[in-house]
């Protein structure tokens, strides 16, 4: 690899971090913090702070407060402490003291109710993890790190100081560096999910002032996808995950409602849909899936929805309110939707081709547990049924007929019957994908042609807690795990993907986390009740356990995450102990 600053043949120019950097939005100096294991009482912690958060302002820079006694936590606790009117966590391990900031920069989770292992502290909500030396973030989602603070240890008393300009920010965004106009060297993304956006911001954290380019068929730019199947009334600007400036003051060029039809590899060329062309240097393949529509009679009628983007989250929601909905397929996002329209549809049936909603991923315990709590808000199943024929009346939908004989009146259809990655467009470019059409990819994100990348939904990849089983998983947070990591290794940075996957999802409210990958899991061990709506299940395979749900258990399945990240595997012997001290903080 060419020294740092060097530019040689074809392949990215990175500088030195020094070189032409802009700061990015909330940038803050990192100071150095330390590391973690359990949390100390709040009440003790209350009636300490009351006593000892006094805090004193040095000159017109700083606030620094006394938040605690030295010998206060023992290594591997933390505590959430006060400096000014700023919340901070205070951590301490191997004798020394650190501090960040206490709220997740995902969704602004309170970061003491998450688990510590190692140098990380992982969000208890939806498994973002950050270093408490640094504030960074290294797993997802989220994009933005955490501030850090300055700790000083004197006369047995222990101070954290806070810059006063940066008193009331919760989160950082790493250095970036921008484009350099005389580089001659372009990083190409196809698709506008959180893949590409990684990526494209890993690059410039790495000093690549080569020209990036986001292509995606949206209207929007990268925007919060997850959130438009439990608040399908949410605002577009509310969502973006970057503002339209970010973009332009690092130098990434997005370009809205365009196509990629073809690429070349040979010419290191991409056709779009208005038939011009785009060179590249380097490709990333990050155009993630698109839903499956019906294919029986009545598929075309006015009223039938798929939920694939914000207009579409829109129109069903406004079409909806005060009609008759009936939701197709009793998975992940047909039972967002069917808890969304719940209180604001006429009425809301749902038809399902298994016993219970969820029944092969999360198993039949859990999955008529949440057909329970949507019941009670007069939500119809239809179970063990199939749709055979959507009628309608001058063109709009009027009957959803299913194979039993029953006949649901409806207004509206939304189907969310599974998916189909968008890879069509690869047909003759010589990139390799599996019988499903997922792009394959090896355990640092590369295609079988060289310079081509590939991440997110539509890839197939190596899962490292599954001795490198190739899997397709359709998880936010894996979308951005693997931007990085090809972002890096674009960069020549050998980094392979090892991430354990990690979603949520959230009915009436409530929040199901999930972690491993359970497929094809042969019994499941439950803590707690399901039917209490406050448990904690163990998904076996072999002997081992392979994945973890819960309802109202924070921080189990995010402790147990962070410990398969760590290469720790749990025997079903464990998982049937009373004994479960091994998830203990």
């Amino acid at each position: 690899m060419a020294p740092p600053g060097s530019h040689v043949g074809g392949g990215p120019r990175v500088v030195s971090a020094r070189a032409r950097p802009t700061r990015g939005v909330c940038v803050q100096g990192r100071r150095s913090v330390y590391q973690q294991s359990s949390i100390v009482s709040s009440d003790h912690c209350q009636v300490k702070e009351n006593r000892m958060s006094q805090c004193q302002e040095l000159g017109d820079e700083q606030v620094t407060g006394l938040v605690c006694q030295e010998d206060d936590l023992n290594d591997g606790q933390m505590r959430e402490v006060t400096v000014g009117e700023q919340k901070v966590l205070l951590v301490r391990t191997h004798g020394q003291y650190s501090a960040v900031g206490s709220r997740c920069s995902h969704y602004n989770a309170p970061l003491i109710k998450g688990t510590l292992v190692g140098d990380r502290v992982r969000c208890p909500f939806h498994g973002a993890c950050f270093n408490v030396r640094t504030g960074d973030i290294e797993e997802y989602p989220g994009l933005d790190c955490l501030p850090s603070y300055k700790v000083k240890v004197e006369d047995g008393k222990v101070y954290v100081s806070i810059d006063k300009k940066s008193l009331n920010l919760t989160r950082r965004v790493k250095d970036m560096c921008s484009m350099v106009p005389d580089i001659k060297h372009t990083v190409l993304l196809i698709g506008g999910g959180p893949a590409s956006l990684v990526c494209a911001e890993t690059l410039r954290q790495n000093c690549y002032e080569g020209r990036i380019i986001m292509v995606t068929k949206d209207t929007l730019p990268p925007f919060d996808k997850p959130k438009l199947s439990k608040a399908m009334n949410v605002d577009s600007s509310s969502i973006l995950l970057r503002s339209s400036d970010f973009y332009q003051q690092h130098g990434i060029e997005m370009w809205t409602q365009k196509e990629v039809v073809s690429v070349n590899p040979a010419d290191k060329a991409v056709k779009l849909g208005d038939g011009t062309v785009q060179h590249y240097d380097q490709l990333l393949i990050s155009t993630g899936c698109r839903a499956r529509p019906l294919s029986c009679p009545g598929w075309d009628l006015q009223g039938v929805n798929v939920l694939q983007n914000h207009e579409d989250a829109k129109e069903i929601h406004s079409s909806c309110l005060g009609r008759k909905a009936v939701v197709i397929g009793a998975s992940f996002i047909g039972m967002e939707v069917v808890s969304f329209l719940s209180d604001k549809a006429a009425s809301v049936a749902m038809v399902g081709t298994s016993t219970y909603p969820y029944e092969r991923s999360l198993g039949p315990e859990i999955g008529k547990m949440t057909m329970q709590m949507l019941e009670e808000q007069n939500v119809k199943f239809y179970m063990n049924d199939t749709v055979t024929e959507i009628k309608g009346e001058n063109g709009k939908v009027k009957e959803v007929v299913l194979k039993s004989g029953t006949v649901l009146e409806a207004d509206v259809v939304i189907a969310g019957i599974g998916v189909i990655p968008n890879s069509d467009f690869l047909e003759g470019s010589g990139v390799e994908v599996d019988s499903r059409k997922a792009v394959i990819v090896d355990k640092f994100m590369r295609t079988n042609i060289t310079d081509i990348f590939s991440a997110g939904d539509v890839t197939c990849f190596p899962l490292a807690i599954r001795g490198d089983q190739r899997v397709n998983i359709a998880h936010w947070q894996m979308s951005h795990a693997h931007g990085r990591v090809a972002a890096l290794n674009m960069l020549k940075k050998p980094t392979e993907i090892k991430s354990v996957p990690f979603f949520w999802t959230v009915l009436l409210g409530k929040s199901i986390r999930y972690t491993g990958y359970g497929e094809g899991y042969t019994e499941i061990i439950f803590k707690g009740k399901v039917e209490e709506r406050k448990f904690l299940a163990f998904y076996i395979k072999d002997e081992v356990v392979v994945a973890a749900a819960s309802l109202m258990f924070d921080p189990a399945v995010a402790r147990l995450a962070e410990l398969m990240a760590t290469g720790q595997v749990f025997k079903k012997t464990q998982a049937q102990s009373d004994d479960v001290s091994w998830l203990q903080m």
